[in-house]
């Protein structure tokens, strides 16, 4: 078999052949005026039409007899079937065909259509043009890319070789056009925040840094848009939410990726409880729409979305599958060791909640399938979160876990500035200590806090994630068009 170096130098020879007849092999012009699944789906219209009609696409096969060759053409929304016929079709353009065309080439062909006594829908071309001329060619027709990096370092090839590929991200677009149309009808307002953000707060996550020249000062991208979205909710604007990305400074894994979608939304005169009924109901409409049932196949198991979903409190998860019987009570040592048991590593700035959490994905969200809400998490975990009345040392909070993954995490927002002051110098105070995850002590939001805003809630919730479950992906890359990768060395 040749080389990628003979195929591309035959093609280039190809390429100049075609200039050398006067043909530009990129024209700037297309005479397209149907799209394939146009054609498809009114083909008794298409059928009978006197005049013809010009279609075009990438060539995907060749199949020559004598003088009569037949090729199939893609252009992203179907495939159809081209007739060249000797005596239908001056002989020039067919032997310049045959002469000049690779499968992979883009070009037009404009005709008419017919049936074959194979049943297959079929222009039979009069003329056609090329379009694109292509130098490399395509992965083999039935195994593709099979190099699982080369797939998503190269997406474009895969998208082409896959239809179920493809399909994923459909589904993805479609999820999230189905979040902003249920947020627009609820008179969610969609807004857009800094990427580029002096401070990176909002959660509690390693940053990415840069430098601005021109102002000789650091920034950070952001890790969450929702320091700026509450900002909004104090300036009188009482329900916002933003689709876009994050970047995290953090590990890669089947469930992060570096840059993420999310979208996150926040309304004012609302809390934790109420936006736990919303989210449910959120959640359903998109499996409902996007999938069309109320149950989803993710690995081997049915996730049920026509039930409620189940509540329990973190420290039940904890009891129940890690055996702590009191997270309220236990010292750090007794923590690391727990979380020693587990295989787990402890730093030495690890918090006593650090530790817990570490030991929570361990061991308890894995085992959590059907969609569960877990609430009434300790203050020190949600540093922006409100204080849950009646229960000491605890946050009004909560997260979505469904498939073992977390989707969802919310809470009642602090909107007390000097609770919320005393809890960023707490976050200073752990990251001092080692954690480079704390939180930043953010002086401008907490000045934001002293003009007054509304008692709300808000929450984040990861569409890539979501689309993995919709899609029965168990990798986050698998559902990134162009997810993060070490650079390949030539």
């Amino acid at each position: 078999m040749s080389s990628i170096d003979d195929i591309r130098r035959f093609r280039i020879e190809k390429l100049e052949a075609l200039r050398e007849r006067g043909i530009d092999p990129y024209p700037i012009e297309s005479k397209r005026d149907a799209t394939i699944q146009d054609v498809l789906s009114s083909w008794a219209k298409f059928s009978r039409k006197k005049g013809v009609t010009t279609l075009a696409g990438r060539v995907l096969a060749i199949r020559g007899q004598g003088g009569i060759i037949f090729f199939d053409i893609f252009d992203g929304t179907g495939k159809i079937q081209i007739l060249l016929k000797k005596g239908e079709v001056e002989e020039e353009a067919l032997s310049l065909f045959e002469e000049g065309v690779d499968i992979g080439d883009f070009v037009e062909a404009s005709g008419t259509f017919f049936t074959t006594k194979r049943e297959e829908k079929t222009l039979q071309t009069a003329s056609w043009g090329m379009l694109t001329k292509s130098l490399r060619p395509l992965p083999e027709k039935w195994h593709g890319l099979q190099d699982v990096e080369e797939k998503m370092r190269k997406r474009y090839l895969d998208l082409l070789s896959s239809q179920e590929v493809r399909e994923r991200f459909y589904i993805r677009s479609k999820i999230i056009s189905e979040l902003r149309r249920l947020l627009d009808e609820e008179d969610f307002l969609e807004v857009e925040t800094p990427i580029l953000q002096p401070l990176a707060g909002g959660a509690s996550a390693k940053p990415f840094k840069t430098h601005h020249h021109t102002l000789d000062t650091d920034l950070y991208l952001r890790i969450a848009p929702e320091l700026y979205l509450k900002q909004l909710l104090i300036g009188g604007f009482p329900k916002v939410y933003e689709i876009g990305r994050s970047f995290r400074n953090e590990g890669i894994d089947v469930t992060h990726n570096p840059e993420f979608t999310m979208v996150e939304w926040y309304e004012s005169f609302s809390d934790a409880k109420k936006q736990r009924v919303f989210v449910e109901k959120v959640l359903k409409a998109v499996v409902k729409k996007v999938i069309g049932k109320s149950s989803v196949s993710f690995g081997e198991e049915t996730i049920d979305f026509s039930k409620p979903f189940t509540v329990v409190s973190y420290a039940e998860v904890l009891k129940h599958h890690a055996l702590i019987a009191d997270i309220s009570s236990l010292s750090r040592e007794e923590a690391k060791l727990t979380a020693e048991r587990f295989g787990l590593k402890v730093e030495a700035g690890d918090s006593t909640e650090k530790i817990l959490d570490s030991i929570y994905k361990k061991s308890c969200r894995p085992k959590l399938i059907q969609p569960t809400f877990i609430i009434d998490y300790p203050t020190e975990y949600l540093p922006l979160a409100k204080k849950h009345p009646g229960k000491k040392n605890l946050v009004d909070a909560f997260q979505v876990v469904i498939g073992g993954i977390e989707f969802v995490k919310a809470f009642s927002e602090l909107n007390d500035p000097i609770d919320q002051d005393e809890r960023f110098l707490a976050q200073e105070k752990n990251k001092k200590a080692g954690d480079d995850e704390a939180q930043p002590n953010d002086r401008e939001f907490v000045e934001a806090l002293e003009y007054g805003m509304p008692p709300s809630a808000g929450l984040g919730l990861g569409i890539d994630r979501l689309a993995m479950l919709l899609t029965d992906s168990r990798n986050i890359r698998d559902v990134i068009f162009f997810p993060t990768l070490k650079p390949k060395k030539d």
